[in-house]
């Protein structure tokens, strides 16, 4: 093995050591829920190698379960999952000229992995695009793992009480937020918490007026509002990123 992939499978292995901790639990809850809805363990596997959707697979037992259309199964994959659009916009420069890795880091993108690749700064002895391939890699296999584990123990222990185990991923991406806005800085609010107040109000906003019109799908119409307002912000937060860097 080359001295460069050692360094970045060591360096991806270690900065997704607390993923591994979180998909374990979440993909526990998922494997669970799939259970508990009369599937085996190996359809855990099945999803979780193809779909590979964090949240899209908890909705996916309830659909898979009701039967329901395709058509109503798309338009929820799309609203569940409509962030990723803005995620691979972010990263076309990262995974540029990344050869035949590009396709299965566009496939095997999630929340988590798209954090530690936007966000990590790698010394310059790591192959930055081989650290972005194993953190993918890593990241699935996690979760490939915490869900045949879970399905498996959901039918091993058929008494099992799974009621709210759904909310799981919830609290994960609640954690991360928190995490993320503690790490921006010292202070209670700076300006490099700009793009995180962006999402808060922009959500809030698209939520209250939803609710106003009588419609639950207030995701789509808070993404293009961030979207907006995050390109008109583009030269303030620029000109913050070059200050840091000063």
């Amino acid at each position: 093995m080359k001295t460069e992939t050692k360094k970045a499978i060591v360096k991806a292995l270690k900065d997704t050591l607390p993923i591994l901790a979180g998909y374990l639990v979440l993909g526990l809850g998922f494997g669970f829920m799939l259970a508990r809805a009369g599937f085996a363990t190996y359809w855990a596997l099945i999803m979780s190698v193809t779909m590979y959707a964090g949240s899209m697979q908890y909705v996916g037992v309830g659909l898979i379960a009701e039967s329901v259309s395709v058509g109503y199964a798309v338009m929820m994959t799309v609203l569940v999952n409509i962030r990723h659009v803005f995620y691979g916009v972010s990263l076309i420069d990262k995974y540029r000229n990344t050869g035949w890795r590009k396709i299965y880091m566009m496939f095997a993108l999630t929340d988590e992995t798209y954090s530690l690749v936007s966000t990590t700064e790698l010394p310059k002895e790591v192959n930055k695009k081989q650290y972005y391939f194993f953190v993918s890699l890593f990241d699935q296999i996690y979760w490939i793992s915490g869900c045949c584990l879970g399905c498996f123990l959901g039918n091993f222990f058929d008494s099992f009480n799974s009621a709210g185990i759904e909310y799981a991923m919830t609290a994960l991406f609640v954690c991360i937020f928190a995490d993320q806005w503690l790490t921006s800085g010292r202070r209670l609010i700076t300006k490099r918490h700009i793009s995180a107040l962006v999402g808060i109000i922009s959500t809030l906003s698209s939520l209250i007026v939803c609710n106003i019109l009588g419609t639950e799908y207030f995701l789509i119409p808070s993404m293009i509002i961030i979207l907006v307002a995050l390109i008109a912000l583009r030269p303030v937060l620029d000109r913050k990123e070059e200050n840091e860097n000063a």
